[in-house]
């Protein structure tokens, strides 16, 4: 089973989307637009293997966070909470419609983060290596 992938599809035609009115100046609009994400997240799913029950969130989501979490020093429980409250940080983590409810609990980032350090990214294969600076 794939990670679930994130819905910006027709049915939400008539509502504005985020990139059309972010700043595109704003560093987690470019950093955002620079990451492979899609290299990224087919490496993750073709590393990873998935159990039974709920389909995984969205690598994007999920990566997103982490790597908000660790720019801005936040815990786990601040970067879902205030992920809500934030069209750039949204956007950054894959969403081009404002949200209105929490991405997750806190528990998964943890449990993804542990999940990482286990299996790593250093495969021989190439995984994309992420450098970034927050201006």
């Amino acid at each position: 089973m794939k990670s679930k992938k994130i819905n910006n599809s027709l049915a939400r035609l008539f509502e504005q989307r985020l990139s059309s009115f972010l700043n595109s100046k704003h560093s987690l609009f470019q950093l955002s637009d620079s990451i492979p994400w899609h290299a990224l997240a087919s490496d993750l799913d073709r590393d990873f293997s998935y159990g039974p029950g709920q389909p995984p969130l969205p690598i994007r989501l999920i990566i997103g966070l982490l790597i908000i979490s660790h720019m801005y020093n936040i815990s786990d429980e601040q970067v879902v909470i205030r992920w809500v409250e934030n069209p750039y940080w949204q956007y950054f983590c894959g969403y081009d419609y404002f949200q209105f409810k929490v991405p997750c609990n806190p528990s998964s980032l943890t449990r993804w983060r542990h999940r990482l350090d286990q299996e790593g990214l250093n495969h021989s294969h190439s995984a994309p290596v992420l450098y970034f600076r927050l201006d």
